[in-house]
């Protein structure tokens, strides 16, 4: 099907593409907790959700917690192995992607191997190639509008006639301050129990559905 307002559509991976976030917040709460610092799944959740491993870092350093210098490498292979084991897709996902005919492709706050185990696990890889552009390419992540801005610039595409589909809070406003049309989406496993409604669109999204087979639906 054909979006014909636009000329890009940019996803975001985790919760979006791919159910990732109990997953990663999970191991992220228990990595911390090796390091002393306590942190709840909800907390997780609520603090971390679209932001990158950097930002987490420099957060507790700002808190005064002596980080170690090897947990970005210990998060990382620890979400690498419960994602081996037990990531899916989000349902329906590969569906929406196959009948695009839009250009699209992934922006994600997760590093490039992250990523790319992501889209192989769950047999998505096929549909985005090379069209994969993470956080650590740019100079400053969600919410800054950095990622979205340099993905739509490689794709050859202008931000006013970009859609942007994020599952979080500072990927929305990521995508409104790169000057988007950002849609929130709230299908993932995290937002049972969760307002996400509120949560997207009292962040600024334009448009917030709960399952991909809505995707086209008032689009």
């Amino acid at each position: 099907m054909d979006l014909g307002q636009f000329d890009l559509v940019i996803f975001d991976c985790d919760g979006v593409l791919v159910d990732s976030e109990l997953l990663s917040c999970q191991c992220l709460s228990d990595e911390l907790s090796e390091s002393g610092i306590s942190l709840t799944l909800a907390q997780a959740l609520e603090l971390f959700l679209g932001r990158s491993t950097s930002a987490i870092t420099r957060h507790y350093r700002e808190l005064g917690h002596a980080m170690l210098v090897d947990f970005p490498s210990r998060l990382k292979s620890r979400v690498l192995m419960a994602f081996e084991k037990a990531l899916h897709p989000v349902s329906d996902v590969d569906m929406i992607l196959s009948g695009l005919r839009a250009p699209f492709c992934v922006a994600s706050s997760s590093d490039i191997d992250r990523v790319a185990l992501s889209l192989d696990v769950t047999g998505l890889r096929a549909h985005f190639g090379d069209r994969i552009y993470t956080a650590q390419m740019v100079r400053h992540g969600k919410p800054a509008p950095d990622l979205f801005l340099y993905a739509a610039e490689q794709m050859g595409a202008k931000p006013a006639r970009t859609l942007v589909i994020e599952d979080s809070a500072s990927g929305v406003q990521a995508g409104k301050a790169a000057g988007m049309t950002v849609w929130g989406f709230v299908g993932g496993s995290h937002y049972r129990g969760r307002d996400g409604q509120a949560i997207l669109s009292g962040a600024g999204a334009d448009r917030v559905f709960a399952r991909m087979l809505d995707f086209w639906k008032d689009a």
